[in-house]
């Protein structure tokens, strides 16, 4: 699933000890830019995307997972992000932009080819 929206929050990286080893996760809170605005609490875990390139207020589309599991005859439910990619300034893991200006004033560059 994919959703849009802004970071209005990024809360802190919590880490832990458990029985497969080591667990790091870091949640933010993303608002939807509807006409009646939600706003989602989205984990990320581990080292998959590095959120500090991201600041509060930053567009971006999200892809995630919803998951949810039992615990003690309670129901808890996980938002999980398996990707996020700024919007507005392109992506930010996509290709350098291309040269437009005239052919004759390219940049030189250092490769032995």
């Amino acid at each position: 699933m994919d959703i849009n929206g802004k970071i209005i929050q990024l809360l802190g990286v919590t880490t832990g000890q458990g029985k497969n080893g080591p667990w790091k996760k870091q949640d933010f809170i993303l608002e939807t830019g509807d006409a009646y605005p939600k706003k989602v609490c989205i984990a990320v875990w581990g080292d998959k995307i590095d959120m500090s390139q991201f600041r509060i207020g930053d567009p971006v589309q999200v892809s995630f997972d919803v998951e949810s599991r039992e615990y003690n005859g309670r129901w808890y439910t996980d938002v999980k992000a398996w990707k996020v990619v700024g919007q507005g300034q392109g992506s930010i893991d996509g290709p350098a932009p291309a040269f437009s200006g005239p052919i004759d004033q390219m940049p030189e560059d250092d490769l032995p080819f």
